[in-house]
């Protein structure tokens, strides 16, 4: 194995996607993306425009994203693009990319707020680092907030049944 494939596995496993073969791996690496890049460049339009409208829109999104199995934005993916593709789903959501989601929902809501009460230098703050987190996860695949959550609770494990944590 490459010390690539062993990266890009540690990355991906950090995040809740644990037991995975290198196949499945390689097929949904880049889609697993998808949903922080979106969110990504709702945030970024928000916090250049200093809109908490545009940033509350996204919250209800990134607080499902933390809640249900999945984000809602792979929907386009697991039913759409993984079959024109002929790739693998992205897997269930488990703690550490939910831990993810309810960081980025609590940082987003932070940000409308502080834009809303007036007070644009901590928005731009909040709404930067959210879009600069982002950006590390879209471009590399290293998730800070689930790095976060390993230092604090733990690398995810696989659970005897097969499912991850």
């Amino acid at each position: 194995m490459s010390m690539n494939s062993i990266t890009t596995r540690r990355r991906i496993e950090a995040q809740g996607f644990v037991g995975l073969d290198d196949n499945t791996l390689s097929q949904i690496n880049y889609w697993l993306r998808l949903a922080p890049a979106i969110c990504m460049i709702w945030t970024a339009v928000g916090t250049v425009l200093a809109s908490p409208a545009i940033l509350w829109t996204l919250v209800p999104f990134a607080a499902l994203g933390a809640v249900l199995p999945g984000h809602p934005f792979e929907v386009i993916y697991n039913f759409g693009l993984r079959h024109l593709f002929k790739t693998a789903a992205i897997p269930r959501y488990h703690f550490p990319r939910r831990f993810a989601c309810l960081l980025a929902t609590t940082m987003l809501v932070a940000s409308a707020w502080v834009f809303q009460a007036g007070l644009p230098a901590a928005g731009y703050a909040l709404g930067g680092l959210l879009v600069v987190a982002a950006f590390v996860n879209v471009s590399v695949g290293f998730c800070i907030p689930s790095f976060i959550y390993g230092l604090i609770f733990g690398k995810p494990v696989m659970f005897s049944t097969g499912e991850s944590q």
